[in-house]
């Protein structure tokens, strides 16, 4: 029996790539069948696995010629490179003039169609450019390739999600797929903390999925999908912005990791970084979110496709602001030529990986639950001091969250936001910016629960939520991890991978603090111009509602709007009648208002 043990080893080890041939042959004819049986029976409802299946063949077989040919191909595209490179000096200044035309044709289009609110986003994110530009560490060494081409890919990205049907549809349906995959966690959730784990929403059914999520990406790390799609996307930020393959690597993997984790990538190559391109890592992980909270965040209410869509938008916007605010003054060491390899995990099989990427989550979890215990006990002694201050000045509702949002509001407002919602948002800002993002989505998503709920947006002259558009212009501002307490965290975490670079780290964090929240500014405003969602409560309600109420005040955006529709209908007549869906108080109201010359308001 040893005998034929040692011949069947000997026979597996001489034919070992065969034998595997054949495996990878059948099992990959078994699941061609599966998806030929599916799409058969039900084409539709098999649809999504067949674009998995068409794409997963189209980046194998490219793969498989770049390893092969690459040198062919190389060759083969050689002449037209060549061709580019010397024609470049002109041809760069033609494609920036071809794209500046082409955005002012698009806004002067959709401004005439849409309204002017996309024109004010617009002039939000050249304000941004500007600021980044005067306050650059050297402005006369900005390279404006990588700034264009972010910016570019940015309105391309967002265009195809935002304005597309096809592109809205996919990021819709995966932000579906994304809710009900992490509602999975509920499972584990009840078994360990029982059938009413839901009672402590925040750390039984939020907690949770921070664990499941890192357990799946812990698994996807240890068969090499996460270092093949980070590769792909870091390669093509590297080809349209013209940034080096370390910086392009780790803004692509902030997309899905955290911003400790993500420089994990290029590990070896960060003590042979140039100062810009440290500091350009550092301003893609305050830039964006880790998909581990990503889930905690959908889980509060805030809408899945925007925080899926925000965390695309703000890689290439990161390497945008960043070569804007501390240009390339060195010349780059790690490039494509000195062989440059991702990390890989030390897991031994899937099972360990699973198990590493849940106990990895402890200190994640416990990290979040006790800063948020912190922070939000510190809040609340703060708003009680400030309010002691404030009641000596006959102003007893001053509060933290005021001084944010007078702060913060021209910011807010410049983004597109609704000026009567610019305050609201300005506070949000302001609980990001000095304590997390976790604050200030918790936050966020009560405003969101309001609206759907509906009743009187205003209340004693507050407003109690806000408009679709604020709410989504608010949801691509906040997605970043740009706040002092991540400061400290970059800090340490690139300073135990690389010692060496101690000083440079700690010179250059707080600015890429700065430039990851105006990165995370300009992808709202792109955002703002592309985002024009319909009115939340239909007009003739609006109208009704607010003409009965004294808190609803004369200038609201809503109630401007719904006036304006509502006197379009009139043709142009003298005579109104009052009847259908809309009062006898809303046609007044709305003459008050307006102050409509076609008819008289008495």
């Amino acid at each position: 029996l040893e005998k034929k043990y040692d011949k069947a080893c000997e026979f597996y080890k001489k034919h070992k790539t065969r034998i595997h041939g054949v495996i990878y042959g059948i099992l990959i004819s078994a699941y061609l069948a599966v998806v030929i049986a599916a799409c058969s029976l039900n084409f539709q409802r098999a649809l999504p696995l067949f674009i998995i299946t068409v794409l997963a063949i189209f980046f194998i077989c490219w793969d498989f010629l770049i390893a092969k040919y690459e040198d062919r191909i190389a060759a083969f595209f050689s002449p037209g490179q060549r061709y580019l490179e010397k024609q470049w000096f002109w041809l760069k200044w033609v494609l920036c003039a071809v794209l500046i035309i082409t955005i002012i044709c698009w806004l002067t289009f959709d401004t005439a169609k849409q309204g002017s609110r996309q024109m004010i986003s617009f002039g939000g994110l050249v304000l941004y450019v500007l600021l980044m530009f005067i306050f650059s560490k050297y402005p006369a060494r900005v390279a404006w390739r990588p700034v264009f081409s972010g910016i570019g890919m940015q309105f391309i990205l967002g265009i195809l999600i935002l304005r597309t049907r096809v592109g809205f549809d996919v990021f819709n349906w995966i932000g579906i797929q994304t809710q009900i995959f992490l509602e999975y966690s509920d499972t584990g959730a009840k078994f360990v903390f029982g059938e009413k784990y839901t009672d402590h929403f925040f750390a039984f059914k939020v907690l949770p999925i921070v664990i499941f999520f890192s357990t799946i990406m812990s698994m996807l790390y240890h068969i090499g999908f996460m270092q093949w799609l980070v590769g792909k996307v870091g390669w093509i930020m590297q080809i349209f912005l013209g940034t080096t393959p370390a910086e392009s690597l780790v803004a692509a993997g902030n997309i899905f990791v955290g911003q400790t984790e993500s420089p994990l990538l290029v590990r070896p190559y960060l003590p042979y970084l140039t100062k810009s391109e440290l500091h350009a890592v550092m301003t893609a992980g305050f830039s964006t979110i880790a998909g581990s909270v990503l889930g905690a965040y959908i889980s509060f209410g805030v809408s899945a496709s925007h925080l899926l869509t925000a965390s695309v938008m703000s890689a290439p916007a990161s390497l945008a602001t960043s070569k804007l605010f501390w240009p390339e003054t060195e010349k780059p060491t790690v490039t494509l030529r000195s062989g440059l390899q991702m990390a890989k995990g030390e897991s031994k099989n899937l099972l360990e990986a699973a198990s590493q990427g849940a106990s990895a989550s402890i200190l994640l979890v416990a990290n979040i639950a006790v800063n948020l215990i912190s922070f939000l006990a510190l809040l609340a002694f703060l708003d009680s001091a400030l309010s002691w201050v404030g009641n000596l000045f006959d102003y007893p509702q001053l509060n933290f969250e005021n001084i944010c949002a007078y702060v913060f509001m021209p910011f807010s407002f410049m983004m597109g936001v609704d000026w009567e919602d610019s305050f609201i948002v300005g506070g949000l800002l302001g609980y990001k910016t000095f304590f997390n993002e976790f604050v200030a989505y918790e936050r966020l998503s009560k405003l969101i629960h309001n609206r759907e709920k509906g009743g009187n947006m205003y209340i004693n002259g507050v407003k109690q939520y806000m408009t679709v558009r604020s709410e989504v212009i608010a949801t691509y501002a906040l997605c970043g991890f740009a706040n002092f307490g991540s400061l400290g965290l970059v800090i340490g975490g690139l300073t135990s991978i690389a010692p060496s670079r101690k000083n440079e780290i700690a010179g250059g964090a707080f600015r890429a603090m700065i430039a990851g929240t105006v990165a995370c500014f300009m992808t709202a405003c792109v955002a703002g111009m592309l985002t024009v969602p319909g009115l939340e409560v239909p007009c003739h309600i609006l109208l009704g509602n607010a003409f009965n109420s004294t808190d609803f005040p004369d200038n609201n955006t809503e109630l401007v709007e719904c006036c304006q529709q509502l006197f379009s209908s009139l043709n142009h007549s003298q005579e109104v009648f009052p009847g259908g869906n809309y009062s006898l108080s809303s046609w007044k109201g709305c003459c008050q208002i307006l102050h409509h010359p076609a008819f008289n308001c008495t």
